[in-house]
């Protein structure tokens, strides 16, 4: 947490300091040179996952997972 800012600058400089609030610095307002308020950033939310989109959209060929030709893995091993 930096030192309050009284709250004449707070509002002079209200769009520098919320910036500074967006990179994670919290800034915190003092009135009589007592802290009442902060400003800091919001969380995002988290999409929520969506299981089984592409389903129906692709298919997994059976040999899927067998071993790799020997001139594909010498491309690999050098």
């Amino acid at each position: 947490m930096t030192d309050a800012v009284n709250l004449y600058q707070a509002k002079t400089n209200l769009s520098r300091l919320v910036d500074q609030a967006a990179l994670g610095q919290d800034v915190v307002i003092a009135r009589n040179g007592k802290p009442v308020a902060r400003i800091t950033s919001l969380s995002t939310a988290k999409a929520a996952i969506r299981f089984g989109v592409l389903k129906g959209r692709f298919k997994v060929r059976k040999d899927f997972d067998d071993p790799l030709p020997t001139g594909v893995l010498e491309s690999f091993e050098g």
